[in-house]
């Protein structure tokens, strides 16, 4: 008997993922920049190249405004109140945002307006670890890495929190004490690193009562990015290439 086919609403979630391994960046859609400094919390500040938060720090060298770790959550709350375009970039130290160089600002400007980079966007005094980039509708985002290890870590972060969210709803889970959830590994994620780079459609789903699993489908080139969330009908038709089983 052929396998049947899950209904679209048998899916916990979906997320795409586009790896540019050259150019180190990652284009996402289905993830938010709350689920990106949940994972990321102990970034020390922000520096903000686009945005509308009215509360920000001011650098008076750079003429460009900063969130530290303090005003994350005012940050977010913000953000989900009245979503606009996002271009961030972590930083240690204010005293190292004055140490940028006419050029390296430059640079900072040509991002958030561009959405693109001139160069490797890592900077020796700032010591960032990423770009962020989205729009207001977060249908798409683009996130610069310094290391891929963080880019495995977010992914697999953004899998778990919502296979947590889902245990909470779970009569089976409610009913057990000291139970341990299935997780994704880093290490999982990282094993189908040359599929990133095609582009795929990840998408979570249950298998049988307790465990979970997700679905790998790779794309074909000539997609829109931010219309495959649109789409998932069609993609969902195709079976799966692979399964990750949590």
């Amino acid at each position: 008997m052929a396998k049947k086919e899950k209904e679209i609403e048998e899916y916990i979630t979906h997320l795409y993922v586009h790896v540019n391994d050259i150019e180190h960046f990652v284009l996402f859609s289905g993830i938010t920049v709350h689920q990106f400094i949940r994972q990321f919390s102990d970034l020390p500040a922000l520096l903000l190249l686009k945005h509308e938060y009215e509360e920000a720090s001011f650098n008076i060298h750079t003429q460009l405004e900063f969130v530290v770790h303090d005003q994350y959550n005012r940050f977010l709350k913000d953000f989900a109140e009245r979503p606009t375009a996002l271009c961030l970039l972590d930083f240690t130290d204010e005293r190292k945002l004055n140490m940028l160089s006419p050029q390296e600002q430059a640079e900072l400007l040509y991002i958030a307006h561009k959405k693109e980079t001139l160069r490797l966007p890592f900077y020796h005094h700032l010591q960032n670890r990423f770009v962020y980039l989205t729009d207001e509708s977060e249908q798409i985002t683009k996130i610069y890495f310094r290391d891929t290890e963080d880019f495995h870590q977010l992914v697999a972060s953004v899998f778990n929190q919502q296979v947590s969210e889902k245990a909470k709803n779970t009569a089976f889970w409610r009913k057990k004490n000291n139970v341990v959830l299935p997780e994704l590994t880093t290490q999982k994620i990282e094993a189908y690193a040359d599929y990133y780079e095609d582009g795929v459609l990840m998408s979570l789903c249950k298998i049988g009562k307790t465990n979970y699993g997700i679905e790998i489908r790779s794309l074909p080139d000539n997609i829109f990015p931010d219309e495959v969330l649109g789409d998932l009908k069609h993609h969902l038709k195709k079976p799966a290439d692979f399964l990750i089983q949590l």
